[in-house]
């Protein structure tokens, strides 16, 4: 399919009229530290028509496929339970891990994820927890720490918190955060990632009567987090970072995990879609697979160095230096998305 031209503007970039797609989020206040005019991007956003959804990489009710040797799609483990309706990472109960992975690596480069999830349980206010986990990582099926997977990790990971174990903390909870890890780095469960986040939102996901609803986005080094949590059908902006480096052939998995508090972490879907963008002929002539995850600022606050103590490899724009690593925190922003995706 042809590629359309969009031109991404300040605050929200509104889908222009009869066109498709979800609106993308532009860079706020705290982007515009580092970030440089992006100019036109060429891309045919996807409005969750079946011709861009990839199947292999979606998790979609009836559940074909999960668990199947016949159609290995989706694998599970831990405390994980499959049932008609959703997928539970962890029932509310305590010391309690799961996960589920996508069978197949990802080679898209430019793609986008819907997922539609639940976070229930009986636990009142700070009495519940730990939250969820989406990933996009080199390894999958890896049992541990940091809400059901593995430490140390390779690739991305958004983390949906919503129990503050940092007392000092000026968060409000539930929180939504991204990291970037090419393996140096450390989650800090302590406190709730915050050394290691490149930026975050309050997120209030916990217990709605409705559905809810997250979207990452990935493209040409712009990662973008976008949620519905409200029953608006609109999308509100939750993150929004450049200079993000991510390889191809990784695998997409979501986990979740309970200690001493616990809650209900439910998947009820994830959908992959790629995203048509026209690429230059170096970075068709890059091999994807090889790239290392990573972060470029353009430009950092002061103070950065006693801030991060933690390296993080970063590119610049193609050439691997140490450099480190910085928090953000953007204010959401609404727009009314009438062609958001079908669920």
């Amino acid at each position: 399919m042809a590629a359309e031209g969009w031109i991404w503007r300040w605050g929200w970039g509104r889908r222009c009229p009869g066109r498709p797609g979800l609106p993308g989020p532009g860079p706020g206040p705290t982007t515009l530290l580092f970030v440089l005019l992006l100019g036109a991007v060429a891309a045919d956003i996807t409005d969750g028509n079946s011709e861009h959804l990839k199947r292999e990489h979606s998790l979609i009710k009836p559940y074909q496929g999960v668990g199947s040797s016949s159609m290995p799609l989706w694998d599970f483990q831990g405390s994980t339970m499959l049932t008609s309706q959703y997928v539970r990472l962890t029932p509310d109960e305590r010391s309690k891990e799961g996960s589920i992975w996508n069978h197949q690596p990802c080679f898209l480069k430019d793609w986008e994820m819907h997922v539609h999830f639940k976070v229930h349980g009986t636990g009142k206010k700070n009495l519940h927890g730990d939250g969820i986990a989406l990933w996009y990582t080199r390894d999958r099926l890896v049992p541990g720490p940091v809400f059901g997977s593995k430490d140390n990790f390779h690739g991305l990971a958004i983390f949906l918190d919503t129990y503050p174990n940092d007392e000092t903390t000026e968060r409000v909870f539930p929180y939504i955060s991204v990291m970037v890890n090419n393996g140096s780095l450390s989650y800090d469960h302590s406190k709730d990632g915050r050394w290691t986040e490149l930026a975050g939102c309050t997120a209030d996901f916990r217990n709605r009567d409705h559905d809810t609803f997250l979207a990452v986005r990935y493209s040409r080094g712009r990662l973008t987090v976008m949620t519905d949590l409200e029953d608006k059908n609109e999308w509100k902006n939750c993150i929004d970072i450049t200079g993000v480096r991510l390889p191809t052939g990784y695998y997409f998995g979501a986990s979740a995990g309970t200690g001493d508090l616990s809650d209900n972490h439910d998947i009820i879907s994830m959908k992959l879609f790629q995203l048509m963008v026209e690429h230059t002929p170096d970075e068709e002539n890059i091999d994807w697979t090889k790239i290392e995850p990573s972060v470029n600022f353009l430009k950092s606050p002061k103070g950065l160095a006693e801030v991060h103590k933690l390296p993080l490899l970063v590119t610049n724009p193609w050439q691997h230096h140490p450099s480190h690593l910085f928090p953000c925190q953007q204010a959401g922003d609404s727009s009314p998305h009438p062609g958001r995706a079908t669920r």
